[in-house]
């Protein structure tokens, strides 16, 4: 059998077919726990992808809780007065 082949950085593994059938659970583990993708090649070509099975949020409430920090108050009003223009520039205030 042949070994795999690696590609370079960045591009995912190729294996030939025959290889993946023998090889087949060996791999599913592999790609669980590495998160790399595998290309499966039949007669040098690709025509299937290993990939690993990601689990897709219920909600997109709460998605970024860890990753958006509030500092200060957001409500609160600010010491800013706006002036109001219409789209052709015109100052409206009278």
């Amino acid at each position: 059998m042949e070994a795999d082949h690696k590609g370079s950085p960045g591009t995912p593994r190729t294996i030939k077919a025959s290889e993946f059938k023998a090889k087949c659970l060996k791999l599913m583990d592999e790609v669980a726990e590495t998160g790399e993708e595998i290309v499966i090649t039949k007669h040098g070509r690709p025509v299937s992808k290993l990939v690993p099975c990601r689990k897709k949020p219920t909600s997109w409430f709460g998605r970024d809780r860890d990753i958006i920090r509030i500092h200060g108050d957001i409500v609160a009003p600010i010491d800013v007065e706006w002036e109001a223009t219409t789209d052709k520039g015109l100052d409206l205030d009278p």
